[in-house]
């Protein structure tokens, strides 16, 4: 269940304050990999393991906030940074 567009425009990091959009498909691919692999860690230090089916990217393209069933999970221990490039 993708989140809303009435929702999107609304949602803000609540770290920077900064605007979210939907991640594309190449950054879920690359972070699911990462998953696969046994590789990727929470901003908490939290194994991630569960795929990730949905997420929603900082404006500045640094953080990911997973979207679990439809529901944005704006937490900042639990975004995932995102490599640069």
């Amino acid at each position: 269940m993708p989140v809303s567009d009435e929702l999107l425009e609304i949602l803000v990091c609540p770290e920077t304050k900064q605007p979210v959009g939907l991640a594309s498909a190449d950054v879920i691919t690359r972070l699911n990999a990462e998953i696969e692999a046994n590789r990727l860690r929470n901003r908490g230090g939290d194994k991630v393991s569960e795929p990730i089916t949905e997420g929603l990217v900082r404006e500045d393209g640094k953080i990911l906030y997973v979207v679990d069933d439809g529901i944005p999970v704006m937490l900042i221990e639990e975004s995932i940074e995102l490599e640069a490039g």
